[in-house]
């Protein structure tokens, strides 16, 4: 055996090994253009699925696999891709230079965008695979969009006031029509910064000073107008305040003379009302006086003839009841002896048991005599015919 051949033996291995890694690597390489497994889109970007070239579907956020001829899944992201672009040398329609600073986001087509992501991408792809492509794209449109908006308006109209709102919108608008030809939109477009040469911005400053002296002088007329405008409103408002003022006196000493005149009527009412109440009030008792009199005098009457009749009554019943003493008086009047005897009778039956009788001459006192040891009674009396005298 040679000695090429013993030194050649030990190599045959690491030759065999880099041979096969080079297979491995032209099979992997070759075999990777007819399947991919498991790749995976995220929330922010947009799947582009290929097949021999050709875009086969645009897909949303997921895993996809997919086999055949040249397959392939590319992805376009859907985060804003901030851009930043100034211009120094912008000419305004009155021939003033300037300068300005344009910031704002560039997005890519979404998934609801898919039909205008196919018709475009054989043109526009690097711009939907590359964040700096798409940014130099969009600034260079920007920068052209700038001149367009500044050229368009005097130096004022870009610069000073509500006029830099206006420049930015402009700038929005036609930055947007340029940018739709890629398919891309453009969003939060700000022009934070307007860039003026020093010798801009001292006639700038010129300007402003004059315009303040001027937009002074009109504000101190208007301020004078104003405030003789408002002497002569204060004076014609005391004038009507003044003729309001005494209107309104005689319309309420109108009101008053008319309440007054109410009142009047009023206690005219009452006093009418009070004088025929008065009047019935008077009627009334004079009917209620009339009414009592009549009533008294029927009740006079009425006694008068009560008292009438009792006289009568009492007359004949006195006449009866001394009927018979009349006829007794008669009686005794053509009988003395009978009357003599009725009044012994009538003497008689007067005396009791216990009477005491005292016979005294005419013309004296008589002696009182009580009962006593050693006095006895003089006279007894019993019956009427029964008289006896003791010593």
């Amino acid at each position: 055996m040679s000695n090429s051949t013993r030194l050649s033996l030990p190599m045959r291995p690491i030759v065999l090994a880099l041979l096969a890694i080079i297979v491995l690597l032209l099979i992997f390489s070759f075999s990777s253009q007819f399947f991919y497994f498991f790749e995976r889109v995220d929330e922010r970007e947009v799947g582009v699925q290929f097949v021999s070239g050709r875009i086969k579907d645009v897909v949303g956020p997921g895993v996809y696999s997919d086999f055949g001829l040249f397959v392939e899944l590319k992805r376009v992201s859907s985060q804003a891709i901030p851009f930043s672009v100034g211009d120094e040398e912008l000419i305004t329609r009155d021939k003033q230079r300037i300068g300005l600073m344009v910031t704002g986001d560039v997005f890519r087509p979404r998934l609801e965008e898919k039909d205008l992501l196919k018709s475009l991408w054989a043109e526009y792809s690097e711009l939907y695979l590359s964040d700096d492509a798409a940014r130099v794209r969009i600034e260079d449109r920007a920068k052209q969009a700038m001149k367009v908006c500044v050229g368009n308006r005097n130096f004022d109209d870009a610069v000073i006031g509500t006029a830099r709102d206006e420049l930015r919108e402009c700038i929005d608008d036609e930055l947007n029509k340029l940018a739709q030809n890629y398919g891309l939109r453009v969003d939060n477009v700000a022009v934070p910064e307007v860039i003026l040469s020093p010798e801009v911005q001292a006639r700038l400053d010129e300007i402003v000073q004059s315009r303040l002296q001027t937009e002074k002088a009109a504000q101190d007329k208007l301020k004078a107008e104003a405030e003789a405008a408002a002497e002569q409103a204060r004076q014609e408002g005391e004038i009507r305040i003044q003729q309001s003022r005494i209107q309104e006196e005689a319309r309420q000493q109108k009101t008053l003379a008319e309440l007054e005149q109410q009142k009047i009527a009023a206690q005219r009412a009452v006093i009418e009302a009070e004088r025929a109440n008065e009047l019935a009030r008077v009627e009334a008792e004079r009917a209620i006086i009339q009414a009592e009199k009549e009533n008294e005098l029927l009740a006079a009457q009425l006694d008068l003839e009560i008292q009438s009749a009792r006289a009568r009554a009492a007359t004949e019943k006195a006449k009866a009841e001394i009927a018979v003493q009349l006829a007794l008086a008669e009686l005794y009047a053509a009988n003395p002896g009978y009357l003599q005897l009725m009044m012994v009778q009538a003497n008689a039956s007067a005396l009791q048991p216990s009477d005491k009788i005292i016979f005294t001459p005419e013309g004296t006192i008589p002696t009182l005599v009580l009962p006593g040891p050693g006095i006895v009674p003089t006279i007894e009396t019993g019956t009427a015919d029964a008289a006896q005298t003791t010593p």
